[in-house]
């Protein structure tokens, strides 16, 4: 097999012999795996660290992508189409299947039923009943359920909550279920609530929602006045795993600090109305619990995240694609970073690199609050590191060798590729940025697009508005804090030093201008800092060591991409067991 057959056929990021230099090595060192391959959405990057072969094989997957990216954007936008009502329909099919699951038809008369007959693939045609999203008489979506079996099929696409024109005007607690069979179930009990239109997520890992799923979830910004009008946000979810995920994704979205969960005694709020009767779920409302963010808390009001800290253990922070780096830092949602380094370190490039790396290899989305590179130079700078050539032309390497641009096709894919998971918080009204203004463009990249991480970059542009520095610093990191665990988002800041810097030239946690509030209060804290050629990466700061620990790593760093890469096989780093002192 050639090279590109080897590498093309890796499906996870690891070590591998060298095709290129292993067998005419010696003794032991054949066996050695000196190539890295990292396997990324698109393609699989690979370099050797005794021959220094490199390169980047494209995967099957990316030539669709890029076909399909073509296509998309030389095929005309076509408005959805309407969806039509049955011609038929017969209301006894409805009232029949609403009375056996223990609905009084009478009660959920207003809200938009149809019964009809419907095919469902292979098992054939079945009376069913259909939920109609938008308006019944030119409906957005039709979601059928069969009668005999529980099977479904959908006209249209549901991109709303069901029930949304049900709902009493001026309510301040809003109910969310997880299926229009709980929403009847609820207003048959007289708890007027709606739906989610496409159910849990199908992708649950760990407990938690898969990043790839992100897009489904475009109803939550449809409804955000109503939602952000609501006192309380209260949730009736089905008791199972991908029930809780849904859970945690709406309040990641919503705002944990409003978000309420009922508790049920049976399976979803259908069951427990058929089982307990109306009064259940009427007491399940009243019983309901603020998820845990503030205030005083039960062990058992935590009884979700025990259990999952029993069953799988500790929660490790997310790959930054870089093998040597990965010991020592990883990216855990709710967590910050502070990183610094003297001017022209490379620390923004280092931050950009491991967010494109993230987004490439989990879906991430990214929130950028960047102030030193105007949006267009930065979405260029990130696409060289998303296709690992040049954007301008004339790059040259360190020899002075001219490099191959990124051509047009691959310019195409990098643009579309950041326009999916990158977004920049820009002020175009003149004033300051103030970290509440940051705050709130955030919460809106969340409750759109699910935005998982945020980067400020540097802090030095924000407006503190108070006069005491370190006070106001501190204040700073802790509305940061508080937004990244309620919204479970990781923040990375880019701090630069005081002008005095450490004996060893290299700034710490402590040498941040300011306040020493930034080594207290940060969860990872690294410094990027050239020496010579090289470029170290210091990990001064890890509050939990299942995420990182702290010690030294040197990357390469290629001039014409902006791209940091592994050095040697590993063993270019080293532990300190005890901080060391600045």
């Amino acid at each position: 097999m050639s090279l590109e057959d080897v590498v093309r056929a890796v499906t996870h990021s690891t070590r591998i012999r060298c095709p290129v230099c292993a067998d005419n090595r010696k003794g032991n060192n054949k066996t050695q795996r000196t190539m890295g391959i990292t396997v990324e959405l698109d393609r699989n990057v690979y370099q050797c660290f005794h021959c220094e072969a490199k390169g980047a094989v494209s995967t099957a997957k990316q030539d669709t992508f890029r076909r399909a990216v073509v296509q998309q954007n030389s095929a005309p936008k076509e408005a959805q189409r309407p969806v039509d009502p049955p011609s038929s329909v017969d209301d006894a099919i409805v009232d029949s299947f609403l009375k056996s699951r223990g609905i009084d038809p009478s009660l959920v008369k207003d809200y938009p039923l149809v019964g009809s007959q419907r095919y469902f693939g292979d098992s054939g045609k079945h009376d069913a009943i259909g939920f109609i999203y938008g308006d019944p008489r030119k409906p957005q979506a039709i979601k059928w359920r069969s009668i005999a079996k529980k099977e479904f099929t959908q006209q249209g696409a549901a991109r709303s909550f069901f029930g949304l024109a049900q709902l009493p005007f001026g309510t301040s607690d809003l109910i969310i279920c997880e299926g229009e069979m709980d929403v009847l179930a609820l207003a048959a009990a007289g708890i007027p609530a709606i739906g989610v239109p496409n159910g849990a997520p199908q992708k649950v890992s760990d407990g938690t929602f898969d990043p790839s799923e992100d897009g489904k979830f475009s109803y939550v910004w449809e409804s955000r006045d109503l939602i952000n009008s609501a006192e309380r946000v209260i949730f009736f979810p089905d008791n199972d795993t991908a029930g809780s995920a849904l859970v945690e994704e709406l309040a990641r979205r919503i705002g944990r600090a409003k978000c309420w969960t009922a508790t049920l005694p049976e399976k979803d709020a259908n069951d427990t109305l058929i089982k307990h009767g109306a009064l259940a779920l009427k007491e399940a409302l009243t019983t309901a619990k603020p998820m845990p963010l503030e205030g005083v808390y039960l062990p058992e009001d935590f009884e979700t995240q025990i259990l999952e800290l029993y069953n799988n253990g500790t929660v490790r922070g997310e790959s930054t694609g870089l093998t040597t780096l990965d010991p020592f830092y990883t990216m855990l949602e709710g967590q910050l970073t502070v990183c610094t380094g003297l001017p022209g370190s490379g620390k923004s490039e280092l931050i950009d690199q491991i967010c494109v790396n993230i987004a490439m290899n989990k879906g991430w989305r990214f929130a950028y609050a960047s102030f030193e590179n105007p949006p267009a130079m930065h979405i260029a700078k990130l696409a060289e590191k998303v296709v690992g050539k040049p954007f301008f032309e004339g790059s040259k390497n360190d020899a002075g060798v001219p490099v191959e641009r990124m051509n047009n096709d691959e310019r195409d894919y990098a643009l579309d590729f950041l326009n999916k998971h990158f977004v920049f918080l820009q002020s175009h009204d003149g004033t300051p940025p103030t970290v509440q203004s940051i705050i709130e463009r955030t919460k809106q990249a969340v409750m759109r697009i699910g935005v998982r991480g945020l980067v400020i970059d540097p802090y030095n542009y924000i407006d503190m508005g108070g006069d005491n520095e370190h006070q106001s610093i501190s204040k700073m990191l802790t509305d940061i804090i508080l937004f990244c665990k309620s919204h479970q988002l990781h923040c990375v800041f880019v701090a630069h030093p005081n002008k005095q810097a450490p004996d060893s030239g290299i700034p710490k946690g402590q040498h941040i201008s300011g306040s020493s509030a930034w080594f207290a209060k940060c969860d990872m804290g690294m410094t990027v800092h050239r020496r010579g050629n090289s470029t170290e990466v210091h990990i001064w700061k890890a509050r939990f060591k299942w995420v990182g620990k702290m010690g030294m790593v040197n990357l390469n760093y290629d001039i014409p991409t902006g791209k940091y890469s592994d050095i040697a096989d590993g063993t270019d780093g080293y532990d300190w067991e005890f901080p060391l002192d600045d």
